[in-house]
């Protein structure tokens, strides 16, 4: 699958892409207020209730999510082994120091990578890049040079799986890519490089000639309309955050970091 094909099945494929970004966007600012267990167990617990609904293949949420479930526990480790110091201390070696402080906080961490993280993997893999360019330039108001631009470049980031293994198969003909793995990387990066970069200023050069650079106002081939069922969404996720406020107020765990 393609790393820009969008997932076309199910509720969250209906969703205009700016209420996505809003939707992700309210969750994450709520959990960043505050690092404690409770405001993101209680926003994870939710996400997963309606992800339920979201009808998204298992194998599909395994494969985009994988990252997700990997960097949690490392960031959640790295925040016990090196985290701020309070109460018990259990383990003092070097810069390694695990006390109760530093194990409460690298749950929290865990909890808030994974409660961030997941709603955004699934709610991106659901938008289509030019239904998303649409929406930033109609509806946000975004310039639409910027907007267009970011859209091409989208779409060429498909293409860099296919230049690497094409790369690969032209080294490996001229006998230049049996040993010296690092240095086989680091060759062949630059070389990717250099073709991104010139397939970058054809794609420039040839969107200047259709006039996409031209100034004055823009007319957009699909009209990008904020329904009813985006507002619900935006409900949605309010609801989530404020849930997951209330919860950590409520036991006394809400630990604002600026506070």
């Amino acid at each position: 699958m393609s790393l820009v094909q969008p997932l076309r099945t199910g509720p969250l494929a209906t969703l205009n892409p700016v209420a996505k970004l809003g939707a992700a966007f309210i969750v994450t600012l709520a959990l960043l207020l505050s690092i404690d267990p409770v405001s993101a167990g209680v926003a994870l617990v939710l996400e997963l209730v309606l992800l339920t609904l979201a009808r998204i293949p298992l194998r599909t949420i395994v494969a985009r999510t994988a990252p997700v479930w990997i960097a949690a526990p490392l960031a959640g480790l790295t925040t016990v082994l090196y985290g701020q110091t309070s109460g018990t201390v259990y383990v003092q070696w070097w810069a390694v120091e695990i006390s109760d402080g530093s194990i409460a906080l690298g749950v929290a961490t865990a909890l808030r990578v994974l409660a961030i993280g997941l709603p955004a993997v699934l709610l991106f893999i659901t938008i289509d890049p030019t239904d998303l360019a649409d929406g930033l330039a109609q509806l946000v108001r975004l310039p639409a040079r910027f907007v267009i631009g970011g859209l091409a470049a989208l779409r060429l980031v498909g293409l860099f799986a296919e230049d690497w293994r094409a790369l690969t198969l032209a080294r490996r003909a001229r006998g230049v890519a049996e040993t010296g793995a690092v240095r086989r990387l680091l060759g062949q990066s630059f070389a990717l490089f250099v073709l991104s970069l010139r397939r970058g200023t054809k794609l420039a050069t040839a969107m200047e000639a259709r006039g996409f650079g031209a100034p004055g106002a823009r007319t957009w081939a699909r009209p990008s309309v904020f329904r009813g069922r985006d507002w619900a969404a935006l409900g949605v996720a309010a609801l989530v955050a404020a849930a997951a406020i209330a919860a950590a107020v409520a036991v006394g765990s809400w630990n604002a970091p600026l506070s």
